[in-house]
């Protein structure tokens, strides 16, 4: 091969590599700016919480379940629990909206990093997209984990490790310092879609797929909330735990009760996940009667025996 036959090969081989990564950059979607939850999904969930004891859909093993049963939120009033913070997957279990930054490279303006600005109860994320390293396994664990991403099309998809260990839902439902996280960001014009996928070894026999719905807003959400300042709230400061002892969790008949769900159904596991356990509660489900006010509150407790 001639040399001007190389330098043609050559110049022809850069312009098909700009060409593809003009294309990849071009396909990428731009993420920066200030998101506003849009609560319909789980709304009940992501506002005042959910019921003390309802794992129902989620794919807790034994022991997720019986940490979760042990589990009473009068912990979060001592003391050194109070600015503990969530997991990074509260992005999409919480009521907040999140704001979205970058930071690039200087010389050649390459995004570095995308930044996922958090509320006093979240660590903030940063999603790394330089291609540096996992750490170690033995690496130390934080509470926004480690994250690393790429494009997909104009799909971001992060991948977290590295996360202390957390709480599935409010209510104590367990993840460990062992799960993993991927999460995907789609957006179609002004709504952005985060597709979190949770998987735990100990605690879970298949994935939690959770998903939450953000509308690109005007008015500018701050990437940090007020800071978290603990205080005394109450406990007896005796150094004990706040918890349940097996089998004594009194809200275990709560939802029962309430809305006549079989207590099998309310204890979760993945069979509870799909759409055919309806065929199994059809003969343990019992519809309660029509409620004419105050819907969805608690159960009134029982009269006391005379």
């Amino acid at each position: 091969m001639d040399t001007m036959t190389r330098l043609r090969t050559g110049l022809a081989l850069v312009l098909v590599m700009t060409a593809a990564a003009s294309r990849s950059a071009s396909a990428q979607s731009e993420l920066s700016g200030s998101w506003a939850a849009r609560n319909h999904e789980d709304a009940l969930e992501r506002a005042a919480g959910p019921h003390a004891v309802d794992y129902t859909g989620l794919p807790l093993n034994e022991d997720g379940r019986a940490k979760a049963l042990s589990y009473s939120a009068s912990q979060l009033a001592m003391i050194e629990r109070q600015c503990a913070l969530w997991p990074p997957f509260y992005l999409v279990l919480g009521p907040f909206g999140m704001k979205v930054w970058n930071e690039t490279e200087p010389v050649n303006g390459t995004v570095t990093a995308w930044k996922l600005g958090a509320w006093e109860d979240r660590a903030p994320t940063t999603i790394w997209m330089d291609g540096r390293p996992r750490p170690s396994k033995n690496a130390p664990h934080e509470r926004g984990g480690f994250t690393t991403g790429t494009w997909e099309g104009n799909m971001l998809v992060a991948y977290t490790t590295h996360m202390k260990a957390g709480v599935i839902r409010r209510n104590g439902a367990p993840s460990s310092d062992e799960a993993t996280l991927t999460t995907r960001f789609i957006r179609h014009g002004d709504l952005l879609t985060v597709l979190a996928v949770l998987e735990d070894p100990i605690y879970l026999t298949e994935p939690e797929i959770i998903t939450k719905n953000f509308q690109l807003d005007a008015a500018p959400i701050s990437p940090v909330g007020p800071p978290c300042v603990p205080g005394y709230e109450g406990t007896s400061g005796d150094g004990s735990v706040p918890h349940y002892v097996p089998e004594k969790n009194p809200f275990v008949e709560e939802l029962t009760n309430q809305y006549g769900i079989p207590r099998d159904a309310v204890l979760g596991g993945a069979e509870t996940m799909y759409p055919e356990y309806r065929k199994k509660l059809k003969t343990a489900y019992v519809r309660p009667e029509k409620c004419p006010r105050n819907c969805g509150a608690p159960a009134p407790p029982p009269a006391p025996a005379r």
